[in-house]
């Protein structure tokens, strides 16, 4: 590798460099471009650059504005309060019915996006690549019914090194006196390059609370906001969803009797690395909020605690989206007179909201924190110069 250092000092110093320099550095020559396009080496700078507290200081925020229909991203500085060092980031193409695509989720700094021409695209804006997933297993075509509605994730899986995009497809019912068909369940990997059906069972009874908010991949699994649809004697209760993505096999994650009670408004997120909740309580007119529900162990039901409550009463803010490193919570507002919302820092001491510049339509807000990583960069070349 070089007539001056060592392989394995060359390595090392290798996996220490950013994602950019080592793009540049594939020029140096034709037994460094080998190296850093392999798979062992992105993956062995994927586990550093995740066990780096400093990768975690950025946040990719994705919103969709109007006049044309477009979704854009834009990378902000999470360690700078006034959000004035805006990156734009560019998606390389447009979807070609609805001009937008939909975002499945995100993990490590990849993107799994699709259109309503079910049209699957992996995106990593670091080293602005993406592929073309093939077509999915489940089609109108050769299932029929079974294209009633899908609920989708895209996720990682640490103990094999995959990225994985799941489609679990519900029956179309006619007749609603007939009884439910289950589901089929449908994986993308990245590693083996092709879509296939399980053979999970999905867990009878479960229905999904919001299908409208991505899923959370969190220790080798996604994640769903969920409730069991009847319950004799009883109101409905949530809980967590959760398909693992290298056994492929569904578990429910429950959640302490009588702490939560059921809505169609809750979804799941990871806050501070662990597995949480956002619930948003709207029984009454006068009572609205969100409580920001944490699991600090996971999987252990009894350590679930609420961190916060997010009041909504005033009608300025709409939903939560994360949270920042100051302890402020990102969430988006309402811009009087507009169709739009507003990306804007909530302080829960104060409980001063201060608006951050980035509008777009509500529902299709998403932030993350943002890494860079070589994912893709191995894969065949669907790339923008």
């Amino acid at each position: 590798m070089s007539d001056y250092l060592p392989e394995e000092v060359a390595l090392e110093i290798l996996h220490r460099l950013p994602v950019k320099s080592l793009i540049r550095f594939r020029c140096v020559s034709k037994s460094w471009n080998s190296l850093i396009t392999s798979s062992v080496f992105i993956n062995s700078h994927l586990t550093r650059s995740l066990s780096l507290p400093s990768n975690s200081n950025k946040l990719i925020v994705g919103h969709c504005v109007d006049n044309p229909l477009v979704e854009h991203y834009k990378l902000i500085d999470d360690n700078n309060d006034s959000f004035d060092q805006i990156q734009n980031i560019e998606l390389p193409l447009m979807s070609r019915r609805i001009q937008y695509f939909l975002l499945i989720g995100s993990v490590n700094g990849l993107f799994s996006l699709y259109d309503e021409q079910e049209r699957y695209i992996l995106w990593n804006p670091s080293i602005r690549k993406f592929i073309t997933l093939p077509k999915p297993c489940i089609t109108f075509d050769a299932h029929g019914s079974y294209i009633g509605c899908c609920r989708q994730a895209f996720g990682f899986d640490p103990r094999t090194n995959d990225y994985k995009v799941v489609r679990i497809a519900f029956p179309s019912r006619i007749n609603m006196s007939e009884e439910a068909k289950p589901p089929l369940i449908e994986v993308y990997s990245l590693n083996e390059g092709c879509w296939r059906i399980t053979s999970a069972s999905f867990p009878p009874g479960i229905a999904f609370t919001d299908w409208r908010q991505p899923a959370t991949s969190l220790n080798g699994a996604v994640h769903f906001a969920a409730g069991y649809e009847y319950k004799p004697g009883g109101p409905c209760e949530p809980l967590v969803l959760s398909f693992d993505l290298r056994d492929e096999v569904f578990h429910v994650i429950s959640l302490p009797n009588g702490t939560f009670k059921w809505t169609k408004s809750v979804h799941t997120s990871v806050i501070g690395g662990s597995l949480s909740l956002l619930f948003y309580c709207s029984e009454h007119a006068y009572n609205r909020c969100c409580a920001i529900w944490v699991m600090k162990e996971y999987g252990v039901v009894d350590s679930w605690t609420k961190q916060f409550t997010v009041d909504l009463n005033g009608g300025e803010i709409k939903r939560v989206l994360g949270l920042q490193k100051n302890g402020n919570i990102l969430v988006q507002t309402k811009v009087e007179g507009l169709y739009l919302c507003e990306l804007s820092s909530y302080d829960p001491k104060s409980k001063q909201v201060k608006n951050l510049g980035i509008c777009g339509r509500s529902y299709h807000f998403h932030v993350d924190n943002y890494m860079e990583n070589l994912g893709l960069l191995d894969k065949p070349n669907d790339t923008v110069s």
